[in-house]
């Protein structure tokens, strides 16, 4: 299964738990996720993607959102993060990702669920790690395969 997407935002924020702002371009280190990103490091959560789709979806019920309102990294367009599988590989540029995690738990409500009204990475969120890096940008195309 190969599944090819367009990058509509890429979005970093220096500390955990809030919006993050929108960046002309991103550079992803292996086994770090994206330099400069409260996220970033040795962990299976480096890069976290959204789908353009989903937060359209929140829009449409009033709220005035940004990319990045929600903590994602990586906004994207024409695929469904939801479908993708753990072990999957995305591939952005000369960067190559491996999913490790679809949604998240949330403990507590964040400065997101407080902004927003609402945070939908928890159910909606797909989260990866770095395993080539390389720069991403916006407008990048990019594709998922899992086999």
């Amino acid at each position: 299964m190969k599944v090819e997407f367009t990058v509509e935002s890429v979005n970093i924020s220096e500390k955990k738990g809030i919006q993050k702002k929108q960046v002309p371009q991103v550079e992803l280190l292996v086994d770090h996720g994206i330099k400069g990103d409260a996220h970033a490091g040795n962990w299976h959560r480096q890069v976290s993607f959204l789908a353009g789709e989903d937060v359209d979806t929140m829009k449409a019920k009033g709220l005035e959102l940004d990319h990045g309102a929600f903590g994602e990294n990586i906004v994207t367009r024409g695929i469904d993060w939801h479908k993708v599988q753990v072990g999957g590989q995305v591939v952005i540029g000369e960067a190559l990702l491996e999913i490790t995690q679809i949604g998240k738990e949330c403990h507590d409500r964040c400065a997101i669920y407080y902004a927003a009204g609402d945070c939908i990475m928890p159910t909606r969120g797909v989260f990866a790690k770095v395993l080539k890096g390389g720069w991403v940008h916006a407008e990048d195309c990019g594709h998922y395969s899992f086999r």
